[in-house]
C-alpha cells in the first residue's frame, strides 16, 4: 500500500469531502439503523451546506487521509466554541474519524488518531476527547488502545432515533 498522507481539506474540495462523508457514514452505520433515519441524518447533518459551514469555521479543521492521492478517510477536530460539548477548558474534540470500509485495518484510523493526540499536545490541551456510539464496540475498543477512558455520555439524534454516545478522553 502507498504511504498514508494527511492533508487539510480546502473549500475547493467540498464535493470530495461530501461524497466521502456520506459513503463512510453509510458504510459504518447503515447496518444498525433504519434507512429513513440514515437518510434524514445525512440530508440534514451531512449536507454540503453544513459541511461548508464546518470548513469555514476557524475553530474546526478537517483532514483527508489519502492513499495514492485518493481520499480514503477523514478526521475532523474542533477547538474552543466549535466543540459539540463544553467539557473543560482548553480541550480538543475529535468530532469525526472515518475510513472507507475497504481501507479499514490498514492503520489509517490509528494514524489519524495519533495525529489528533499530537495536535492536542502541541496546543497544550488538557485532554483530547470524543463521542462514540455506545453500540459501536469496535470503535470503543479502538479508542481504549489509545488510552481513552469514559468520562460521561450525551444523547445524539440520528434521524428520529435518539441514541447515546459515550464520551471518552485521553490526557495529553
Amino acid at each position: 500500500m502507498d504511504a498514508i498522507l494527511l492533508e487539510k481539506i480546502h473549500l475547493k474540495e467540498l464535493d470530495e469531502y461530501h461524497i466521502l462523508s456520506l459513503k463512510t457514514f453509510a458504510e459504518t452505520f447503515s447496518h444498525a439503523n433504519t434507512a429513513e433515519d440514515m437518510q434524514k441524518y445525512m440530508n440534514e447533518d451531512m449536507s454540503q451546506v453544513r459541511l461548508l459551514k464546518e470548513l469555514r469555521n476557524r475553530n474546526s479543521v478537517v483532514y483527508f487521509a489519502k492513499v495514492g492521492g485518493k481520499p480514503v478517510g477523514y478526521l475532523k477536530m474542533n477547538y474552543n466554541k466549535a466543540q459539540t460539548e463544553s467539557v473543560g477548558i482548553n480541550t480538543l474534540e475529535v468530532e469525526r474519524i472515518y475510513v472507507l470500509e475497504e481501507f479499514k485495518g490498514c492503520g489509517i484510523g490509528s494514524l489519524m488518531l495519533r495525529f489528533a493526540i499530537e495536535v492536542g499536545v502541541q496546543r497544550k490541551a488538557s485532554f483530547v476527547w470524543l463521542g462514540v456510539w455506545e453500540k459501536n464496540e469496535a470503535a470503543i475498543n479502538f479508542y481504549k488502545k489509545f488510552k481513552f477512558e469514559q468520562f460521561g455520555q450525551h444523547s445524539f439524534k440520528l434521524g428520529h432515533d435518539t441514541q447515546i454516545d459515550i464520551l471518552m478522553k485521553c490526557k495529553v
